[in-house]
């Protein structure tokens, strides 16, 4: 039978359970329904509407049907280790506490050292796709990973069942790390988890990471705001629930000259944001730039302007997660490559600043690239 090391390995080996911060929330009597109710919730793992993107989907629905065992088994581990330190006066009874981190754009050096010091003294680290492997190897040797990552059309987890997972460990005594890419709290669910915790009686705490505007904005050398050009940023998603319907969807609204525009989620919906934004007021020649894995070692950059951004982004193969930076801002950045004419057509240095973009980060020049037609 596979186990749930196989399908979600732990860094390294060692034991699962390991001091968890005591609290006393509530009574401990949640345990044994805990416990079977994990088994009920995650009968099915795998949701009607999702599709497997990597390998056969009859295996995958195996693969995770066969991690039942192995959670029922942590969960009443945690438990008697909970129950055991209790009836020894080392801990008052009560659940343990769940932890929402934000890891940053990618870099393992941009995480706080808070960030960091839970990650090596969690019981249980619920990770997402955009946490980088660098990131994922820092968690303590004696932690379990477990993948709920999502991404278009494939949901690992649903969030009601990491909801769940979140809430069934914590009620077992766990220390729970929820990891997310970015900070907790922008486009990043955390507030849905966090509300259901707080109404199931269980501590929750955010912990803030370095979202992608700031980090890939300070890794490019583009101010977000800067007197005489920009006097606002404004962080909008891509991707809707509801589509261009959704009263949320505010490109046709975030049309400002003198703002910043940053794009989380868009690369599939970047034609149709492009197009929105030139018929709302926004010129073809506003600078632009899109970032795919920023701050990672995989980082690749388009530098561009509005008019052609979809399409020198789809000459480049940009893959998500990409990041897009629109605005006068871009410009600023000493990476910049296009003539300060600006027409929007300088193809030729859109391709240069892939290539220099695509090199190892440690490599990159804060600078100008030499290769580049001078600007004078």
């Amino acid at each position: 039978m596979a186990s749930i090391s196989q399908a979600f390995p732990p860094v390294s080996s060692g034991p699962f359970v390991k001091e968890a911060c005591s609290s006393c929330c509530k009574g401990f009597d949640a345990q044994e329904a805990s416990v079977s109710r994990t088994l009920k919730t995650f009968s099915l793992y795998k949701t009607p509407n999702s599709s497997a993107q990597d390998g056969d989907s009859n295996e995958l629905s195996h693969e995770i049907s066969s991690q039942l065992p192995e959670l029922r088994e942590v969960l009443i581990m945690l438990r008697d280790k909970w129950n055991e330190e209790a009836a020894a006066g080392k801990r008052q009874r009560g659940p343990g506490n769940v932890f929402l981190v934000g890891t940053g754009p990618g870099d393992p050096e941009l995480l706080t050292v808070k960030a960091l010091r839970l990650m090596q003294s969690a019981d249980l680290v619920l990770y997402d796709r955009l946490v980088s492997t660098d990131i994922l190897d820092l968690v303590h040797s004696g932690a379990r990973l477990l993948y709920v990552g999502k991404t278009s059309g494939f949901h690992s987890r649903t969030q009601e069942e990491i909801h769940e997972l979140l809430l069934n460990f914590a009620e077992a005594g766990a220390t729970v790390v929820r990891l997310k890419g970015g900070d907790p709290l922008v486009f990043g669910r955390g507030g849905e988890e966090m509300d259901f915790l707080q109404d199931q009686g269980i501590r929750v705490q955010v912990v803030p990471g370095i979202t992608a505007a700031s980090g890939i904005a300070a890794e490019l050398g583009i101010p977000l705001t800067h007197r005489g050009v920009a006097n606002s940023v404004r962080y909008l998603t891509g991707h809707s629930r509801k589509g261009g319907d959704d009263p949320l969807y505010v490109a046709d609204q975030a049309a400002d000259p003198d703002s910043t525009l940053v794009i989380y989620m868009g690369l599939a919906t970047l034609p149709g944001l492009a197009a929105k934004l030139l018929a709302n007021g926004l010129t073809s020649d506003t600078p632009a730039a899109a970032i795919e894995r920023g701050t990672t070692a995989q980082q690749r950059t388009v530098f561009a302007t509005l008019g052609n951004l979809s399409t020198e982004v789809k000459k480049a193969e940009l893959v998500s997660p990409t990041l897009i930076f629109i605005g006068k801002v871009v410009s600023l950045s000493p990476l910049w490559p296009l003539k300060e004419d600006r027409t929007g057509t300088s193809t030729c240095a859109s391709t240069k600043s892939i290539r220099m973009a695509a090199e190892p980060r440690d490599r990159r020049q804060r600078g100008p690239d030499p290769s580049l037609p001078s600007q004078q």
